[in-house]
């Protein structure tokens, strides 16, 4: 606990405050690319005590709410046949498809377990040798390793009746197509810890040089986010465009080289759909052919399905940046974590439920002498 409440200072942070105020001369735009980030920005009012000039765009940085609704549609077929355990974290069960959701489909007789791992769902399949154990695999490349690991100990271990609905998306391929839109006003990155502790920092020079922005990995507390904001706004305040490591405590710039080595033997690059952006290339995983008897998709003959994305849900827009979550017109009246029109809404790392949870509905901002932690 004290290690976390260091990074929760009060007098540190204002500190880090007052050197952002005394650096930024002009505004600028940046983007946090996780959902992580986006809670603690909104739940410390980081955002608000922010000077004018410094923007905060929330990023298609939540795992669960870019999972296409296509891929949310084939989780609830494949749940609702008989004789499939359909194993899920929790986030994943409120989250509405076309005309349901898993609690829906568990409701009405499926069987769908919340787990903690992918591993207990491999036990799970070790337990019920004459049922189908479907693992919903989701995530950045946070979550791709253990989910990596599992399908790798049922193949080694010989558990023919695991297998995994894969629905994994990398960071890197985003913010890239972020930068090409024509509607981008980003000027600057804070990348997901998380994402670089796996697979370092190496994706990134790339991308800032040939988009010329500054890209700073940043961890989760409000200092971290704090700090990695400083590092940007000095960076566009003296026209650089580097990488920079503002979370060197869990992130080196090879990432965790067991981890890399088991998502390359187990996973392949693919192009992949983004809920509400479309189809990025190169920007998810898929099993390669020497898992694909693991592959669900495959498994359950679930390729083609129609759906159909709520009309009134702007959660694409959300995601991409172009709107905050109480600029749409069904946010708090039709969509609310209870009756969610999207993902962002239910998920705990969704934009929509911060501003929901956090009470941002459009309310004039909190002063901006008030103190982001405490």
């Amino acid at each position: 606990m004290k290690y976390l409440e260091e990074f929760q200072n009060p007098e540190l942070a204002r500190g880090l405050l007052a050197d952002i105020r005394a650096t930024v001369t002009r505004p600028w735009a940046l983007m946090e690319v996780c959902g992580g980030q986006t809670h603690t920005i909104i739940r410390h009012g980081i955002d608000q005590l922010l000077p004018d000039e410094v923007e905060l765009i929330h990023g298609p940085g939540c795992p669960v709410c870019v999972t296409p609704l296509e891929v949310i549609d084939k989780a609830l077929e494949i749940a609702a046949r008989p004789g499939v355990i359909f194993c899920s974290f929790g986030d994943m069960l409120r989250v509405p498809g076309t005309d349901r959701d898993l609690f829906r489909v568990r409701g009405e007789g499926g069987d769908v377990r919340v787990v903690y791992s992918p591993l207990d769902a491999l036990r799970i399949a070790e337990q019920n040798p004459q049922r189908q154990v479907v693992f919903f695999g989701i995530g950045f490349e946070t979550t791709a390793p253990p989910n990596a690991m599992a399908v790798h100990q049922a193949r080694k271990r010989g558990i023919r009746n695991f297998s995994m609905l894969v629905s994994h998306v990398r960071v890197p391929p985003a913010i890239d197509a972020i930068m090409n839109s024509p509607d981008c006003r980003v000027q600057g990155f804070l990348a997901a810890g998380h994402v670089c502790s796996v697979m370092g920092t190496g994706e990134y020079p790339e991308l800032a040089e040939r988009h010329r922005v500054p890209i700073v990995v940043t961890g989760f507390e409000p200092l971290d986010i704090l700090e990695g904001i400083r590092l940007t706004v000095r960076q566009l305040e003296r026209g650089e465009h580097t990488v920079e490591n503002a979370y060197a405590r869990a992130v080196r710039p090879e990432g965790n080289p067991a981890a890399r080595d088991m998502l390359e033997d187990v996973f392949e690059v693919a192009d992949r759909a983004w809920r509400g952006i479309g189809v990025i290339p190169a920007s998810g995983w898929r099993l390669s052919e020497r898992y694909r008897d693991h592959d669900a998709e495959y498994r359950f003959d679930v390729h083609s399905i129609a759906t159909c994305e709520p009309a009134r849900c702007r959660s694409g827009e959300v995601l991409q940046g172009l709107i905050k979550p109480h600029q749409c017109e069904a946010f708090g009246t039709d969509c609310t974590p209870r009756t969610p029109l999207g993902a962002t809404m239910v998920s705990s790392e969704g934009a929509c439920a911060a501003y929901y949870l956090y009470r941002r509905l459009g309310t004039p901002a909190a002063p901006r002498e008030a103190s982001p932690v405490g």
